[in-house]
């Protein structure tokens, strides 16, 4: 367990200051000025959901949830316009948020649903709903704390402290099921919190499928767990053990993929991918953009593994040409989350090189194979990193000092592409300058100008001159 996960809260009935204190200024005096507005109007504002999750396991809260209790919506709004900016975008689902405070507002409501879709449900607003009876709408109890920021009254109806306690996510009700994307929900809760979910949980999870959820839904608990999982490999165990594998083919595929025990003695390509995965989370830079494009390499990287492993005539378990072989697993699956091609672009280049850093560090290759790999791979740096938690992911082998990162990393340095790929320096305006009409030609000569560059045929703009001269020359007098 990490270390924020030890800073959390041992007594879950501490004063009123014990919980609101990992709620960051401004938003804590916020908070604390709508719930006196609320009830000086009647009503009563209670902090719900992830944030009341947080403060007890002693984490700080960016996004604060709110639910006003005893005032409709058009009060609530005529309450707190004068005082707070509101974007009332969401107000005929009685859904407001604070601009610039990250915290949401929200009238309790009644859901049922009318058909197999996430759309596909019947909301009405229902400010006279008990806290106690709102509750029963959320997920899983450890979500369904409610927290009074005036009072310190904890409203607990399903014993959701007492769950967080255990670290048994647990589901608050039979309704659990009108959303099967409370099992991605769980998978990302699991790793996030160091949970052990409830076994009645898992064979309630077990009964859903994602069939009718849209991929954008998907994604967003897929990224919460690449970019906020600690313990990743246990989020994709609880996946297992909710038989929700199959869903996600490329991953399933992982399971009992055999290795070689001396090169990989953790296992098969399931275990070795959890133990990376655990790997990555240890070493995220806070870039979410940066750590989520990582995650996914690290995730994808050993998807060309079942089409390729086989046993040699010596009984070695070999897996060639996986690296390449991965591509199209690893595109189907990122296809199937999200339409962001820059995610197929910047993600599928770490599965293809993953392995180069290892080889080029054999051969103690030059600079010209050094700029070809920043040329692919556009950041040398994320390659890094997925070549690193490639080998963590052999214990009880232990990492070592990773000379080939260390040796690449100082490489592209000295060449200015650690976290870029080299600049072409030949443009189409340099073959304007140099008196060519544009037309189809311009592209081959540029690509050729490119590729001389990465050899080191020139290293400046003079050099690059004469060599797009030289091409305009055999251009126009072709042999």
């Amino acid at each position: 367990m990490g270390s924020a996960h030890n800073s959390r809260t041992d007594d879950l009935t501490d004063s009123l200051v014990d919980h609101t204190e990992h709620i960051p200024s401004p938003q804590k005096e916020a908070v604390l000025e709508i719930a006196q507005r609320i009830r000086k109007a009647g009503g009563r504002a209670l902090l719900v959901g992830g944030c009341v999750r947080d403060s007890l396991l002693g984490l700080e809260s960016k996004d604060v949830d709110m639910e006003v209790y005893g005032l409709n919506a058009k009060t609530v709004e005529a309450c707190l316009s004068p005082r707070f900016a509101l974007d009332t975008v969401g107000r005929a689902f009685g859904v407001f948020i604070l601009k610039g405070l990250n915290i949401d507002l929200a009238l309790p409501r009644r859901e049922s649903r009318t058909g197999p879709k996430h759309t596909d449900f019947k909301v009405e607003g229902d400010p006279d709903m008990s806290p106690s009876e709102a509750a029963t709408r959320r997920d899983f109890t450890i979500n369904a704390i409610a927290f009074d920021p005036l009072t310190g009254e904890w409203i607990d109806p399903c014993n959701g402290r007492a769950d967080l306690e255990a670290r048994r996510p647990r589901h608050v009700s039979p309704a659990f099921t009108e959303d099967p994307l409370r099992v991605l929900r769980g998978m990302q809760f699991v790793a996030r919190f160091d949970l052990l979910a409830d076994p009645e949980t898992i064979e309630l999870c077990a009964s859903l499928s994602p069939e009718h959820l849209p991929s954008e839904r998907l994604w967003e608990e897929w990224k919460k767990l690449l970019i906020k999982g600690q313990g990743l490999s246990a989020g994709l165990e609880f996946l297992k053990a909710c038989r929700w594998l199959p869903h996600f083919p490329e991953i399933e595929a992982l399971v009992d993929c055999p290795q070689d025990p001396e090169w990989h003695p953790e296992g098969d390509v399931w275990a070795h991918t959890g133990h990376c995965l655990d790997a990555y989370a240890t070493q995220r830079t806070g870039d979410e953009w940066e750590d989520l494009v990582v995650g996914l390499a690290v995730l994808c990287h050993d998807f060309g593994k079942p089409e390729t492993t086989f046993a040699d005539t010596a009984g070695r378990i070999r897996s060639p040409q996986h690296d390449i072989k991965g591509l199209p697993p690893a595109e189907k699956f990122l296809q199937r989350l999200t339409r962001q091609k820059k995610i197929l672009e910047e993600v599928l280049p770490l599965v293809e090189h993953h392995m180069r850093p290892l080889a080029l560090y054999r051969d103690r290759a030059g600079p010209s194979a050094i700029r070809r790999l920043a040329a692919r791979v556009q950041r040398v740096d994320r390659l890094v990193r997925v070549a690193f938690a490639d080998k963590c992911g052999r214990p009880p082998i232990p990492p070592d000092d990773f000379p080939e990162g260390k040796w690449l990393l100082e490489a592209t340095r000295q060449l200015d592409i650690e976290a870029k790929a080299p600049r072409p320096l030949m443009l189409g305006r340099h073959l304007m300058e140099l008196g060519a009409k544009p037309g189809q030609h311009f592209g081959t000569i540029l690509d050729a100008a490119y590729e001389a560059q990465l050899d080191g045929t020139f290293t400046d703009e003079k050099g690059g001159i004469q060599f797009l001269k030289k091409k305009l020359k055999d251009v126009a007098s072709p042999k």
